[in-house]
């Protein structure tokens, strides 16, 4: 190879393209400075190749090889992890400030306020048993807190549909997002040609839509170059495997079944009924892998334990052991909470299921939507985020994104919240009923009938499968109830209920609504006609007798709904009995003295119903357990929590997103672009241009001097 004016002009093309390429893509830099997700981009120059000459080795100039983009894989991963916590914790306090707001008892109409005065015209009537004035106030006060409760559940259930519907659209925008980046990379694959040709604006679109998706749910990622780049949950679950894309569904409730190898059991779960939490079912025996037993109605049915947070604690009973439920048919289901669950066949929900479960057989039950990822049509996976009593997340499902402070918000916040104020209402309805059974108005009955109904007439009142509302709060004890001669208003009988003939007390566990009606007739005989409609007790009076009722430490008056105030178990089936609503003497404000007097003046049962208000009642829920407080400081405990779930929701979202906004900065100082060095780069880049072009221009007068020459 010669070397001359022409290796010269050579020189200068190639020095001229390297510059005008410099120039090009500081140019593209300047354009993009505001484009979000740009990523800085530079030329790579190569000295040109030598050549062995005398006097020694000459190079052939300057090449521009490929243009690279500045970006840190490892920041990026590290964003992503934090983003998704950010947004996580961020998206949920702003959800959590709705519910601070709505319990706001600032200003003087909340629950607390309203249980207050229902307690107050407790004492009101106490003062002035006889007046109706006062006795209309008890109800009106009542209808007060009544409506409060309601609205507030109602309140926290549109607050749970109104997510249901964001995460709905979440969901449909994810799986976008997963079929765009498998998209990108089939694009990448094309286009990429390792140290030649770099799709620099696909991987930049490519880590657009992963921020974006890390925002919605925590994700991982796995580059192995080029297009072959796989996404997945931090669980595990694949979400993206280089140019296909798996997707997430939003289902509705449903069961699964997770047996042993050594199990024999044919058939499935089923339930009735709709919650907040997801129930995992699980069959224990006295020795690991022993058999269980089957499914019957007897005493050797198979037993499992329950979980409403994935295994990690038991609903245990108030004494702390683990409770334990028999496997039931359809006509023996059982009431878990807020379920019924039964087991049939793989076919017939109402079937007989067969075989023997064994120790560790498992059914989950998700009563409510869930989140699934869908590997292929045949194989669907829960990742529905999970909140383990105990605080800690189930690394198992979603814990990251927004996605998960949704989700984790409606079940693990609003249904904790829900679930505190059910309790709420029922130790209210049942405490007001409690007393008010026992109790007495100004005038005595002639008929009443119970307002809590059974499942089963011939099942024991305080077992599972029985399906009586307030069967748990039951007891052992006596009933008393009093009969008066209706013309006279003198006592005629007065007796506690008769279970045998031989004056045996009611046992919850033995004795079913039958054989309640049975010791009405047996005990008061051609006084009073008891007999059962709808699944309820109904009690008539023979004509010329009146009755009324007294001491039950058994609790079964109140149970079955005798001579209550309230009826309902739940703020939205809470409401006042029509019995005293439709007559206040049937208001009851004293009690039957040991005369078996029903006094006007009398203000027992009134005072009672005051003092609740300070008296310690047994609350119970399943990721609480069992406490023992007053109902005011209950509720006061349920806006406590929010208020400190809204402050830690706080503190994390300022936490993680510094942590993340830390990472973003730093990416930006290798990715970022920075005016003040592309305009000096600018200024290099053009007077190297120029110098190239001078190159040029001498070359081409050194060709001229040698051209003239011959001439």
């Amino acid at each position: 190879m010669s070397f001359g004016a022409n290796s010269i002009l050579d020189m200068g093309r190639w020095a001229l393209f390297a510059s005008q390429v410099q120039l090009q893509v500081t140019g593209e830099n300047i354009a993009n400075v505001n484009t979000e997700g740009y990523s800085r981009r530079s030329v790579l120059l190569e000295e040109g190749p030598y050549i062995d000459y005398s006097p020694g080795q000459l190079g052939t100039g300057v090449k521009a090889t490929e243009v690279v983009r500045h970006f840190d894989e490892m920041v990026e991963a590290m964003y992503l992890g934090q983003s998704a916590l950010s947004d996580m914790w961020g998206n949920l306090f702003e959800q959590l400030k709705g519910v601070e707001n709505l319990l706001n008892e600032s200003s003087g109409t909340g629950v607390s306020d309203a249980l207050s005065q229902y307690f107050n015209s407790w004492n009101e009537v106490s003062q002035r048993p006889d007046n109706y004035g006062a006795r209309q106030t008890v109800l009106n006060d009542a209808a007060t807190l009544i409506s409060t409760l309601k609205q507030v559940d109602n309140d926290l259930s549109l607050m749970q549909q109104r997510v249901n519907k964001e995460i709905s659209a979440q969901v449909d925008e994810a799986n976008t997002l997963m079929q765009e980046i498998a998209d990108l990379n089939n694009e990448i694959q094309v286009h990429q040609v390792d140290g030649q040709n770099n799709a620099n604006a696909l991987f930049d679109e490519r880590a657009r839509k992963l921020r974006s998706l890390a925002e919605l749910m925590d994700i991982r990622t796995i580059d192995n170059g080029g297009g072959n780049l796989t996404v997945l949950t931090e669980a595990g679950q694949t979400l993206v495997d280089g140019e296909s894309a798996f997707s997430l569904e939003f289902r509705a409730a449903t069961k699964t079944k997770d047996l042993r190898t050594n199990s024999t059991f044919d058939g499935n779960v089923y339930f009735d009924g709709s919650d907040d939490f997801e129930y995992t079912i699980e069959f224990v025996a006295s020795n690991a892998g022993d058999p269980v037993g089957q499914v019957g109605s007897g005493a050797g049915a198979a037993q499992f334990r329950v979980s409403l947070d994935g295994g990690v604690t038991w609903l245990a009973n108030e004494d702390g052991s683990e409770r334990h439920f028999s496997a039931r048919g359809y006509d023996d289901r059982v009431n878990v909470e807020g379920l019924q669950i039964w087991f049939g066949s793989d076919t017939d929900s109402q079937g007989s299921g067969t075989g023997t479960f064994v120790d560790g057989d498992r059914f989950i039950i998700s009563p409510h939507q869930g989140l699934y990822w869908v590997q292929n049509t045949s194989h669907a996976e829960e990742i529905t985020p999970q909140t383990h009593f105990n605080g800690e997340a189930n690394p198992q499902r979603l814990t990251g994104g927004s996605l998960t402070a949704l989700m984790t918000f409606r079940d693990s916040y609003v249904g904790k919240y829900r679930s505190k104020l059910g309790e709420l209402a029922e130790s209210v309805i049942w405490e007001t009923n409690r007393r008010h059974s026992q109790g007495a108005g100004l005038q005595a009955f002639t008929e009443t009938e119970g307002t809590y109904r059974v499942d089963y007439i011939d099942k024991a009142l305080a077992s599972d499968s029985a399906g009586l509302a307030f069967g748990d709060r039951l007891q052992s004890g006596s009933s008393f109830m009093y009969v008066y001669n209706e013309s006279t208003g003198l006592l005629a009988s007065s007796a506690a209920l008769d279970f045998d003939g031989n004056g045996m007390i009611f046992n919850p566990d033995i004795h079913t609504l039958e054989d309640v009606r049975d010791a009405f007739d047996r005990t008061f005989n051609g006084a009073i006609n008891a007999t059962i409609v709808n699944n309820q007790l109904r009690l008539e009076a023979e004509e010329g007798y009146t009755f009324a009722f007294g001491t039950d430490s058994a609790g079964l008056y109140a149970a079955l709904g005798l001579n209550t105030f309230f009826k309902g178990s739940a703020p939205n089936t809470m409401a006042i009995n029509e019995k005293v609503s439709g007559d206040l003497d049937y208001l009851a404000t004293g009690h039957v003295n040991g005369a078996g007097e029903m006094n006007t003046g009398d203000n027992t049962t009134a005072l009672s119903m005051y003092a609740l208000r300070e008296e310690d009642v047994t609350t119970s829920t399943a990721f609480e357990g069992t406490t023992k407080q007053s109902i005011l400081d209950y509720y006061n405990g349920i806006v406590g929590n929010v208020g400190t779930d809204v402050n830690r929701a706080q503190f994390n979202a300022n936490f993680y997103g510094t942590l993340a906004k830390d990472l973003d900065e730093r990416q930006q100082q290798i990715s970022g672009v920075n005016l003040d060095e592309e305009m000096s780069d600018l200024i290099k880049y053009q007077a190297s241009y120029t110098a190239a072009a001078k190159l040029i221009t001498t070359a081409d007068q050194m060709l001229q001097t040698v051209l003239s020459l011959k001439s």
